[in-house]
């Protein structure tokens, strides 16, 4: 038997080496590095898909054509961080009794955090009595709930009651304040200092409408469950009952927190936050010269913003996106989820200026876990992006030990065309000797 030319064999041994090792990266290799989200180029829109936004505050929309009568004044949407009007937003105040949000605000966190329960008994010291200005009206050596102080501090504004609760929590009421300006910080509050837990004049604390919209927006946020103290209209504690300085909460115009302020230095302060048909409005009036000024300028800037503007929800945290194409998976599609809610605002009769434009790649590779990112969708006003929002895997897509078909295909036809050029080599005649 005559074999086939040294030539040849090396031709077959190279096309089978070839096919082979291009079988085996395909079927059992690593997994590739998934590409990157393509962009899509169609925009969906907002009426028909609708959701959450990062924290991105736009520069103010129109004045309306009003003044406030207050030094300083500011209208935020409270669920999109949008600046709808503003008057000398970051002119420095001392903040009276504003103070009290951020108090409240460090008590909170503690308690969801495990560090302070609301059932807990404080003992009030001698500094906590003798504070001046307003107050709960506790005395020295009682004991009292920090449930019974939150309500102190968040209805009848209580000084008394702030440092009680800020010596328990830290300590000291200095260790207190260092906690509060740090939170200040972390909150972006950048022209603001305070010196003590109440809001009675110290030296250098400051803050600004623009810092006290900040803050509200994202203690209300953080902790919702603070409005149904902040919207109560009349506390009672030693049998001294007293009514909650935000006269807004008594007009039925959704109104439901959240805190009034006055030292003679700065004047009269209110934040007021109300709600209605899904919208949220944080009005802050700084600086007014009599306290009847400060509730219906507050009330101008909310009935302002519920009246010229919309709050869109573009993307609803767990819509549904794709499905997605998997490959190398024991299933061959997996769909994806929101991880939050996307919004944003527009003048009213605007709102077809929102679109949610999805950014899918066009495949991903298993194994595939849940809550996994894989996309991005993003949220548009008048073409510019305002907000991202991860788009997550909404079940775990294992991957799968059999080659995708296209691989098999491959492979079989490989092993065809060996077959066929094997054949054609040893059926050819032997050579004649010359």
């Amino acid at each position: 038997m005559i074999f086939p030319s040294q030539k040849n064999i090396r031709v077959f041994g190279l096309i089978l080496l070839m096919i082979l090792i291009a079988f085996s990266q395909e079927a059992f290799g690593k997994t590739p590095k998934k590409s990157p989200p393509a962009k899509s180029t169609q925009a969906v829109p907002a009426e028909k898909k609708s959701g959450p936004a990062k924290e991105i505050l736009s520069q103010p929309a129109a004045q309306g054509g009003f003044q406030c009568d207050a030094q300083s004044a500011l209208l935020m949407d409270g669920l999109t961080g949008e600046v709808l009007y503003e008057q000398n937003p970051d002119l420095k105040i001392p903040p009276a009794s504003f103070v009290k949000i951020l108090t409240l605000y460090v008590a909170l966190d503690a308690i969801r955090a495990g560090q302070l329960k609301v059932e807990e008994m404080v003992t009030v010291s001698e500094k906590a009595w003798k504070t001046q200005g307003s107050k709960m009206f506790i005395h020295v050596g009682d004991r009292v709930k920090v449930e019974d102080l939150i309500k102190g501090i968040a209805i009848a504004s209580g000084n008394d009651a702030c440092i009680a609760l800020a010596e328990h929590l830290a300590g000291s009421e200095e260790v207190f304040v260092s906690k509060m300006n740090e939170k200040a910080k972390a909150l972006g509050m950048k022209n603001s200092q305070f010196g003590n837990s109440h809001g009675m004049p110290a030296e250098n604390q400051v803050t600004t409408a623009m810092d006290m919209a900040l803050l509200s927006r994202r203690y209300v946020e953080d902790h919702p469950e603070a409005l149904a103290i902040h919207s109560t209209v009349e506390f009672e504690y030693n049998g001294i009952k007293q009514g909650n300085r935000n006269t807004l909460l008594q007009k039925n115009i959704g109104v439901d927190g959240l805190k009034t302020g006055h030292i003679e230095e700065s004047g009269y302060h209110l934040v007021a936050t109300a709600k209605r048909d899904g919208q949220r409005m944080i009005a802050v009036v700084m600086g007014c010269d009599k306290m009847k000024k400060r509730a219906p300028e507050a009330q101008k800037l909310l009935e302002y913003g519920f009246r010229n503007f919309s709050t869109v929800e573009a993307v609803k945290k767990g819509d549904s996106f794709g499905p997605l194409k998997v490959k190398r998976g024991k299933i061959n599609q997996v769909s994806l989820a929101a991880s939050g809610t996307g919004r944003a605002t527009v003048p009213k009769g605007k709102e077809n200026l929102v679109s949610v434009i999805p950014q899918l790649p066009e495949a991903v590779t298993a194994p595939i876990e849940k809550g996994q990112v894989l996309a991005k969708v993003l949220i548009q006003k008048e073409g510019k992006t305002i907000q991202e929002i991860d788009l997550y895997a909404s079940s775990d897509v294992r991957k799968s030990l059999i080659p995708s078909w296209p691989v098999l295909a491959g492979g079989i036809a490989g092993l065809v065309l060996l077959c066929v050029i094997g054949l054609r080599f040893f059926r050819r005649p032997p050579r004649r000797k010359l």
